[in-house]
């Protein structure tokens, strides 16, 4: 009898056992895609970011993201005062190529759940670098380098009314 009882103890447990290894199993599987992971620059340093969402259509179809018109609200009227601050960053890309990766104006610090970045957003203000000599351009890596470059009149620079929604993604920096 006493046998009995604890082979039925037995198979009780294992079948709890079973039955939480089955629960666990199927709440640690995780859905994944593939995106594609593009290189960036914030002050000298590699950054890595993807692309989901754009308020311009021709722009989204070229980054195969989301076309996400209601972006564009984020935008605040202009002319804007320094002091007013918004959700948005701004973000330098360069459209003639010159350049392949885009400079960010700020990046989570440290990137990760620990960032002290209270600048950082993950919607950018897209703004245009054109290089005035395309013969003269060199890869520019930090917001300060655009902006030294439109002060020696070597770049214009022009903001536009795109906002994109690239995420930087958490990552091992290498000095």
């Amino acid at each position: 009898m006493m046998r009995q009882c604890f082979l039925g103890l037995v198979s009780v447990f294992l079948l709890a056992s079973c039955s939480l290894h089955s629960i666990q199993d199927t709440k640690s599987q995780q859905a994944t895609i593939s995106m594609p992971l593009l290189h960036g620059w914030h002050e000298g340093k590699e950054v890595r970011y993807i692309t989901t969402d754009v308020s311009d259509q021709a722009v989204a179809k070229a980054k195969n993201a989301n076309y996400a018109p209601r972006l564009r609200d984020a935008v605040p009227h202009y002319p804007k005062p320094p002091q007013v601050k918004t959700v948005l960053e701004r973000v330098y890309a360069f459209p003639n190529q010159e350049q392949a990766w885009s400079v960010f104006a700020s990046v989570p610090e440290p990137l990760g759940y620990e960032s002290q970045n209270t600048h950082y957003s993950p919607l950018w203000l897209m703004y245009v670098v054109v290089w005035k000599d395309p013969n003269k351009a060199k890869e520019l890596t930090s917001e300060e380098a655009i902006l030294t470059a439109e002060d020696q009149g070597m770049v214009t620079i022009e903001r536009t009314d795109i906002v994109l929604n690239c995420p930087v993604i958490p990552f091992s920096l290498v000095d």
